[in-house]
């Protein structure tokens, strides 16, 4: 069966117009469902002052942290720091503007990005830090603050199976944010462990439509750090 255009050859090829100061999402909870190839790209390519939206940019000096001590990364926006080390030097040494966000805010921004609405009221967050500088009103005798919708020039995502189309099947837990992130953005690139041939994703097992991807990439092979298998020694 013939394959459309959206299949690219390469990481390379995946990136090719990813400039300066880009914009991108990377989808992944922690170190788990990273697209790692993309990541590994975006590193190589040596674009610098970018802006990064994810969940917590990266852990123990992996994943999306790589960036950060590479010191491309001018502004990041997430929903969590934790052990992420190099997330807090650089929040501590002013060299990162860190935007945290509640999580369900984080999503339900690049939600409304994908659904066209510009902004939202919710009531997560007033009377917080959260609520500094934004607007807010009451509804039925509730306060709410006012956000904004999220977008991005690129979403780095990573599935389990895609067809040539874009259409992609995720692997449980590992969709987390991407479906919302490949809405919100301007050019969304798949990371593949899997491609098969349009139509061998039954309908019904489609988790994200073709018609939010622009590139699919197959990348077979990932290290999964966070994922470690133990087996019984032998004797025991």
């Amino acid at each position: 069966m013939a394959r459309t255009t959206k299949e690219v050859g390469s990481v390379v090829e995946a990136l090719k117009d990813l400039e300066d100061g880009a914009c991108i999402m990377v989808s992944g909870f922690g170190l788990s469902g990273n697209p790692e190839a993309l990541i590994e790209g975006v590193l190589a390519g040596g674009k610098r002052g970018l802006t990064l939206i994810s969940n917590n940019a990266g852990s123990i000096g992996e994943g999306l942290a790589t960036w950060l001590r590479a010191g491309i990364v001018a502004r990041v926006i997430c929903s969590y720091v934790g052990n992420n080390e190099d997330l807090q030097r650089a929040m501590d040494d002013g060299t990162v503007e860190v935007q945290i966000t509640p999580q369900g805010t984080f999503v339900e921004r690049m939600r409304a990005a994908g659904a066209g609405i510009p902004a939202f009221y919710t009531p997560t967050g007033v009377g917080t830090l959260m609520a500094k500088g934004k607007e807010t009103r009451i509804f039925d005798g509730r306060s709410f603050l006012l956000e904004h919708a999220l977008h991005a020039d690129f979403a780095l995502i990573r599935a389990h199976r895609a067809d040539p189309f874009g259409n992609v099947r995720f692997y449980r837990t590992s969709q987390n944010f991407a479906p919302a992130m490949a809405s919100a953005a301007r050019i969304t690139v798949v990371e593949a462990e899997e491609v098969v041939d349009l139509g061998d994703i039954d309908a019904d097992d489609v988790h994200l439509p073709g018609a939010f991807v622009q590139r699919v990439v197959h990348v077979p092979e990932h290290r999964d750090l966070i994922e470690i298998r133990t087996t019984r020694s032998a004797g025991t």
